[in-house]
């Protein structure tokens, strides 16, 4: 099990860009893959973007271009810069953590993102 803390989260203008981070837990968090989830209001999770323990990233389409997953090992942190928000994007954001080949199965408590037009 890995605990997963998100960070970063708040309002901004449409245009306007955020970091989130997700600080983790534990020695083991390179042998994870490793998410960033999000729900609006009334809407059904989306999975925004992944990345494996090697490195190899997905996107949503509709983030593709404007949002970059990374990962920094050494501080056991997980990233998400957003850029180019839109009003679209406002939901609450989750890390979430697996070892493959598991479902996601640690989660984070999420963070407000809000992006007013």
């Amino acid at each position: 099990q890995v605990q997963l803390v998100e960070s970063g989260g708040g309002t901004v203008q449409a245009g306007g860009s955020l970091r989130l981070s997700c600080a983790a837990s534990g020695r083991t968090f390179s042998r994870y893959a490793m998410a960033w989830f999000r729900q609006a209001p009334g809407k059904e999770r989306e999975r925004v973007a992944t990345i494996s323990s090697g490195g190899n990233t997905y996107y949503a389409d509709s983030v593709k271009g404007r949002f970059t997953i990374a990962r920094d090992n050494a501080r056991n942190t997980l990233y998400l810069q957003m850029n180019s928000l839109k009003p679209e994007d406002t939901a609450v954001y989750y890390c979430a953590a697996r070892l493959a080949p598991t479902t996601y199965d640690n989660w984070g408590q999420g963070t407000q993102v809000t992006v007013s037009s």
